[in-house]
């Protein structure tokens, strides 16, 4: 674990290039690095925006 820690660039790198990274504490592997693979899409902010609507009351002091 202490050297997956030191040289993490180093593993990042071979998983970028396709290889599968196992990491072990002890003799006991506990971490596997995989590739993401592709992004599915961008995030768009606000699409929602139009579908949820807040009303008027919402900003009205709650009840004490």
């Amino acid at each position: 674990m202490h050297e997956a820690k030191t040289h993490f660039s180093k593993l990042a790198e071979l998983v970028e290039n396709g290889e599968e990274v196992i990491i072990a504490r002890g003799a006991t592997p506990v971490v596997r690095l995989v590739a993401i693979g592709e992004v599915q899409g961008r995030r768009q902010p606000g699409i929602l925006s139009d579908k949820h609507r807040v009303g008027p009351d919402f900003f009205e002091p709650l009840p004490t």
